[in-house]
This record gives C-alpha cells, sequence and structure tokens, in this order.
C-alpha cells in the first residue's frame, strides 16, 4: 500500500462519493508529474540549446505548479467541494495534454522531454479517470 493509500486510510470520515483507489492512483499521479515536469524544466536549462526550449520550459514549469496545486487540493476532504474539484482536475488535465504535446515535440532528441511527456500523459489519464468517478 502507497504512502498515499494509507494517508487516506486514516481520514476518520466515510469517502462516500469518491473512489479513492482512483483519488490515489491521481494524487500519486500529480505529485510524480509535478516532480518530473519540474526536473524535465531543470534539464532543458542545461541543454546547450535552451534558447530553444523557452516555450518547453516553460510550460513544464506551469504544468508542475498545477499539478503539485492539484495533488494538494485532492488531499483535502473535509468540506469537499465537487465542483470545485473537477474543474481543478480539467485544468490539470489540460495542463498535463499541453506539457506532453510540447515535451512530445522535443522527445526524439531530450530523452527528459520524452520521459516527461510520458508522464504528462498519464497524470492526464488519470485525471479524467478521477472525473468520471466523481459522477
Amino acid at each position: 500500500m502507497s504512502t498515499v493509500a494509507s494517508m487516506l486510510d486514516t481520514y476518520p470520515k466515510s469517502f462516500d462519493r469518491i473512489d479513492t483507489a482512483k483519488l490515489t492512483a491521481c494524487i500519486e499521479a500529480c505529485i510524480e508529474c509535478a516532480q518530473v515536469c519540474t526536473a524535465c524544466a531543470d534539464a532543458c536549462l542545461s541543454e546547450d540549446a535552451a534558447a530553444e526550449l523557452v516555450k518547453c520550459i516553460r510550460i513544464d514549469l506551469d504544468c508542475a505548479d498545477i499539478c503539485e496545486t492539484a495533488g494538494r487540493v485532492l488531499s483535502r476532504h473535509t468540506g469537499y467541494d465537487a465542483n470545485l474539484t473537477r474543474s481543478v482536475l480539467d485544468t490539470c488535465a489540460a495542463a498535463c495534454k499541453a506539457c506532453g504535446d510540447e515535451c512530445a515535440r522535443h522527445a526524439s532528441h531530450h530523452e527528459h522531454c520524452r520521459m516527461c511527456a510520458e508522464v504528462c500523459r498519464q497524470c492526464e489519464q488519470a485525471c479524467h479517470d478521477l472525473i468520471g468517478a466523481l459522477g
């Protein structure tokens, strides 16, 4: 059992309207994506052609911030608001799509971009899966 799942298990109330497996997967995907996007931006800055990667760096950092925020919002359950959660997930999925698309453009030249594109796609899917589970 992951630390995220263990922590969710300690919550004293029930998760009546949320699939905890999908919630756990989404939180984990958001946290991982934030880390990978941050690392990708840093790696882009170290490339000899960093000036050609300005858009990628910007989108990486934006996606990292949004994923981190989504992971934090999804970790809070007291006073749960489904509409706000759905909005955060939609935004996170959109950021992951944009970042995944941009990093995919550089994937053949930069392994860090290939990895980032893959992780962004996984996070985007986890957000969509959780949105579908919210009903």
